[in-house]
């Protein structure tokens, strides 16, 4: 097969050296410079760097770091521009009264303490934190806003509650729009930055087929922070090219190892569509012992994605980490569970009588507010799940559907409730007696289920933790109507049941804030 070249790499010649011949690669067969830049070391063949250029080298790796991590340094790097606002703002409010400024300056690092954690965490909430997040600059911009304004209400409520907390008014003021300017600021310089060349992370695809290309596909759409790189693939034998030809490479044999380092290569995916006898095992090794992180197909898409490859082998997900609830584990869950429902009771039941009360005048005198419907729960046991009724009594004359965009049996008031996620209130009763978690898949009606679990592989490993009022898929993917959409809801649904843990689950309960503003995957 005609491959294409990329630039450095040698056509190997014809009765190379009786070296090449015992298993040493060749300059030309690995695509390096000058021979002399070759040294055959006792148990690996590789190439031999400068000292001061391998600590550069080093260095670059340290710094070519994933997307998670970037977000983090990201963080941080808002917390102390948030304190700083806080700190420049009282300098500004009490230019011209010292004596005002050291009374109100005491404790003051707690407060802008405070006043920082505020905000990242309405920020996180917003998604502002995510690599996955795909918006424009103003629409990042938008959600910056959206986020001060909930961190003020979150701040009045610290200070109702904590006194002593207070900043003033006009310091509070300031300090929003101090730390507005820092944060949008902050969030295009250090984007900017990691979206430099130098700093992405330089990827070797294994494989040229159709597990290849939707490697290539996620890397090119991989949202805002595009901090990864596709520096070629190399094909597998009797593999169908659906890559781009102009990024094949053509290795000779023990090759690869040479052309990652020279090349910078941060880490390998293998994504072979038939693994059967084509992996060079090796020569991964080999690369594995010179820092170049090696991946599976299954493990890349679980660790970019935060989803579960459908196609991966019963193997792996018997082998791989997770799918463990631990007594201590379930202990915790269950608290979360209560504290967090009992506390979304205390402050929504407003909400709750001035919906049921809607509800009551558009349907009139003895029509039902609320909705009870059989659900799948934990290890496929049916219950009893409750929320406020947001389409006609009559809805399902017909039998069991899903519901569609724009659906004609929605109500006026329950197409607001279904927006702003009013109607699934209810179930934090669920949530209390035990039936169903705050965190978890989105329960399902058997007759659904027993449809899904017959069409979709692996679908009742989701019935393995209990239901939830929010989940993973909800944040990831939109409202499901169809076999297809629960199919790819499945994936972050497993992804969740994997990976669940109380920091996951606190992670979730904040971003849900995200879904409810911008009325994600209503219908």
């Amino acid at each position: 097969m005609d491959y294409h070249r990329l630039p450095g790499q040698r056509q190997r010649a014809a009765g190379s050296s009786s070296k090449s011949r015992r298993g040493a690669p060749s300059a030309a067969s690995a695509g390096a410079a000058p021979a002399a830049a070759l040294h055959y070391h006792p148990f690996v063949h590789g190439l031999s760097t400068p000292p001061a250029e391998a600590e550069r080298n080093t260095m670059l790796r340290l710094l070519r770091q994933s997307p998670r991590q970037w977000m983090v340094l990201l963080g941080w790097v808002d917390a102390a521009l948030l304190v700083l606002a806080v700190g420049l703002a009282m300098r500004v409010r009490y230019f011209t009264d010292p004596h005002a400024y050291a009374l109100y300056a005491e404790h003051l690092m707690w407060r802008a303490v405070l006043f920082a954690a505020a905000v990242i965490t309405c920020l996180f909430a917003l998604g502002l934190y995510q690599p996955q997040t795909r918006e424009t600059r103003l629409g990042v911009f938008l959600r910056q806003v959206v986020g001060f304004a909930l961190a003020t209400l979150l701040m009045v409520v610290c200070y109702y509650v904590f006194p002593q907390a207070y900043i003033g008014r006009g310091v509070l003021g300031l300090a929003l729009g101090f730390g507005l300017l820092g944060v949008a600021v902050s969030h295009v310089l250090i984007g900017n930055f990691i979206r430099t060349d130098l700093l992405k992370r330089r990827i070797l695809v294994f494989g040229a087929g159709h597990g290849a290309a939707f490697v290539a596909e996620w890397v090119r759409r991989c949202a805002n922070w595009h901090t990864s790189v596709i520096v070629g693939f190399v094909p597998a034998p009797g593999e169908l090219v659906t890559v781009p030809r102009n990024k094949l490479l053509e290795l000779g044999p023990n090759a690869l190892q040479t052309w990652a380092l020279q090349h910078q290569v941060d880490e390998i995916i293998v994504a072979p569509d038939d693994r059967r006898g084509a992996l060079p095992m090796a020569e991964l090794l080999d690369c594995k012992q010179h820092g170049v992180v090696v991946t599976d197909l299954v493990r890349f898409m679980e660790r970019e994605s935060g989803r579960v490859k459908l196609t991966a082998p019963p193997s792996w997900l018997v082998f791989s980490d997770g799918f463990h609830v631990s007594p201590l584990r379930k202990a915790s869950k269950r608290g979360f569970d209560i504290f967090c429902a009992a506390l979304l009771l205390a402050l929504t039941w407003p909400l709750m009588l001035l919906t049921a009360l809607a509800i009551r005048i558009e349907s009139g005198p003895g029509q039902p507010v609320l909705y009870c419907q059989d659900r799948v729960g934990e290890r496929g046991r049916v219950f009893r799940l409750h929320k406020f009724r947001s389409m006609r009594t009559d809805a399902e004359a017909d039998g069991a559907r899903w519901a569609a965009q724009d659906d004609p049996r929605v109500t006026r008031v329950g197409r607001v409730i279904r927006n702003l996620r009013l109607d699934e209130l209810p179930q934090l009763w669920n949530v209390l007696i035990g039936t169903m978690s705050l965190i978890g898949p989105r329960p399902e009606r058997p007759e659904f289920v027993s449809e899904l679990s017959k069409n979709i592989p692996y679908y009742n490993l989701r019935h393995c933790v209990k239901p939830g009022l929010t989940g993973w898929a909800q944040l990831r993917y939109p409202y499901g109507a169809s076999v297809e959409d629960a199919a790819e809801k499945l994936t972050f649904d497993l992804f969740y049941v994997k990976n669940q843990n109380l920091r996951f689950d606190a992670l979730i309960f904040i971003q849900t804030v995200e879904v409810v503003l911008f009325g994600r995957g209503a219908r």
